[in-house]
């Protein structure tokens, strides 16, 4: 009888435990999302030293990670989790959850933590991401992005760049150097939000509905977008 109850006990303990830790991922997931609706409204905030209208108007996906986490000692390090979504025919697509991992040797010394945010410039870039796991490379496919209300015309982003990165530290963005980072799909985090797991690609190609816990997300996105594109037609009709 004893070795009975002590069985349900651990049973139930296990649980609790799982409900407790699938509530707990939820959480802290919903927190990330609404820190990077916070990062989103500062890019709007401060265009003049933000990211160019021109580059956030043409971004084909956007991704944000609050809080990526730089620093060591003698090596380098990054780890962050953030969150995706890219342009579809009928608007942008649910958010799809991401890890950036990676390293970099060289001297470091200290933690610092930065807000990242990463576009997607071209249709390569795109399939880069749909692919659920890629490595950041310097070979045309991934630079810092420039800075600025427009972007420099001596720049080749349009042409080359798959994707352009920046950070945001103490309120001030600049272009970030990812190379060797890797980008990878957030399983934990995508079942905590959607209940059950959902193919990378079918998130970013608009197959899945928006859950409502992400929908001021997606807004700030599109409210970016717009609001980047509205000032780069005034810009131009001057």
């Amino acid at each position: 009888m004893k070795k009975t109850m002590s069985v349900l006990l651990m049973g139930c303990m296990g649980l609790f435990g799982t409900y407790a830790f699938a509530g707990s991922a939820r959480e802290d997931t919903v927190d990330r999302l609404q820190k990077s609706v916070e990062v989103l409204h500062a890019i709007m905030s401060t265009p003049d030293k933000g990211i160019p209208e021109e580059v956030l108007s043409g971004a084909k996906c956007v991704l944000v990670v609050p809080d990526l986490i730089k620093g060591g000692f003698i090596f380098g390090g990054k780890h962050g989790r953030g969150v995706a979504t890219c342009r579809t025919s009928e608007g942008w697509s649910a958010p799809a959850f991401v890890s950036v991992g990676g390293g970099s040797w060289g001297l470091q010394i200290g933690v610092e933590g930065v807000d990242l945010v990463m576009l997607v410039m071209n249709d390569q870039g795109f399939q880069h991401l749909l692919s659920s796991k890629f490595e950041l490379t310097g070979e045309g496919s991934v630079a810092a992005g420039p800075v600025g209300r427009h972007a420099s015309a001596g720049t080749d982003w349009k042409m080359n760049t798959e994707m352009l990165t920046y950070s945001r530290s103490k309120g001030v963005f600049a272009g970030l150097t990812l190379e060797g980072a890797v980008v990878e799909q957030d399983n934990d985090s995508t079942i905590a939000i959607y209940g059950s797991h959902k193919r990378f690609r079918n998130i970013l190609s608009g197959k899945v509905a928006t859950p409502q816990s992400a929908v001021a997300f997606v807004k700030a996105v599109s409210d970016a977008g717009q609001q980047a594109r509205i000032a780069e037609a005034k810009a131009d009709s001057k």
